[in-house]
């Protein structure tokens, strides 16, 4: 790696997976102190009742079975999707601040919040999204914001009270997207994240070419309209640096770097070289490296970002390591030690040592997560902890 090239730490807006063997454990939770211990939370996005799996993450990353919760709503696919059906990132998301998870119910256009006492989850009330097709949502202080992909898409705006979460009066806000419901897996926004600092929203469009930044009130409101900017064919997944900017990935295979103007608007700072392969949809940080899944090639791709936003691939062919049928979500764990993607086509995990220089090595394959059928809901959001 060039020397003027510095790992440093990003800030991922999704949630963060972390998965790794499963053995076969009770079919109930087990008891557990109150708040998250190392964990991991896949969620099955079943069309005839979603849930949460839970697994306890051990110091070598190998997992333990420790219950299936329902979320009380129902899972559902956006139309012509080929294996990832919410076609979005952070479904599925944990509140660290708060004790809880909060997954999206697409099919039930709803929220559930999960109390979380170490592997056990305790359902809280569920609350509608204020729209259709809910597939991303995010969390910054008490505020939580909801990104709804189906007919023109919106987002909607909650705040936390000592009596739960809230919807905020008069805070959704129409995207104009002009779509359906269930939307098609192209069409459809696919994600939405707060800056670090907490004063901007913003929504990735995918083929609308656009990425949505919002000002946020000091009362939790987003602005009346955003301010819009094309980035690309098909902008998807997105995390933020540490100097405040966007890291962005392009279906196309393009990871881009963007800052914003005072008025919300990005400048672009700097584009990676494409990386060759197909269908760059998820995005993960793990021990100052950058890392895309690229669902059409079965690969996974690394980059490296420089402290002035400048990007490179860790590998020139763009294939860091490859995968099962089919990869959709992937993350790592926070010490950078372990990266783990979902295989929706497969039903499986892969399981990577990340090394100081970025590479990655293969440890270990999970087998019997739910297997995802073109067109169908199936296995989308992930969380660690």
């Amino acid at each position: 790696m060039s020397g003027t090239h510095r790992r440093i730490p990003l800030v991922g807006v999704a949630a963060l997976l972390v998965t790794a063997p499963l053995v076969a454990g009770a079919g109930t939770a087990s008891a557990a102190t109150s708040g998250f211990v190392p964990s991991v939370f896949v969620q099955t996005n079943s069309g005839d009742g979603n849930s949460v799996r839970a697994f306890a993450r051990a110091e070598d990353g190998s997992l333990t079975s420790e219950g299936t919760f329902a979320t009380g709503g129902l899972g559902s696919a956006t139309l012509n999707n080929p294996t990832d059906p919410l076609a979005s990132q952070g479904s599925l998301v944990a509140d660290r601040a708060h004790g809880e998870l909060l997954a999206l119910n697409a099919g039930s256009d709803t929220l559930t919040r999960f109390s979380v006492h170490g592997t056990s989850l305790q359902r809280e009330p569920i609350i509608s999204t204020g729209g259709q097709f809910p597939v991303s949502v995010t969390v910054s202080g008490q505020n939580v914001y909801v990104l709804n992909a189906g007919g023109d898409g919106s987002v909607s705006a909650f705040r936390r009270t000592g009596s739960g979460l809230h919807a905020i009066p008069g805070s959704v806000r129409p995207l104009g997207l002009g779509g359906s419901t269930p939307p098609d897996f192209l069409a459809s926004p696919a994600q939405i994240g707060t800056t670090p600092d907490g004063d901007r929203l913003v929504v990735s469009t995918k083929t609308h070419g656009t990425v949505d930044v919002f000002a946020i009130a000091a009362n939790g409101k987003p602005s009346a309209a955003p301010r819009v900017t094309t980035t690309g064919p098909v902008p998807f997944p997105f995390v933020f640096d540490p100097a405040g900017r966007i890291v962005l990935g392009d279906a196309s295979g393009v990871l881009s770097t963007w800052a914003f103007a005072e008025d919300g608007s990005l400048v672009p700072v700097a584009h990676a070289p494409s990386n060759g392969q197909v269908a760059l949809c998820w995005l993960a940080e793990v021990g100052g490296h950058l890392y895309t899944t690229n669902t059409g090639s079965g690969t996974v791709t690394g980059y490296e970002e420089a402290a002035d936003g400048t990007l490179t691939l860790l590998d020139a062919d763009g294939v860091t390591a490859t995968t099962d049928a089919g990869p959709i979500d992937l993350a790592g764990t926070v010490d950078g030690r372990f990266l783990y993607e979902l295989n929706g086509k497969a039903g499986t995990a892969g399981i990577y040592t990340v090394a100081p220089t970025g590479g990655l090595t293969r440890t270990a394959t999970v087998t019997g997560l739910p297997v995802n059928t073109a067109g169908a809901p199936g296995m989308q959001g992930i969380v660690v902890t």
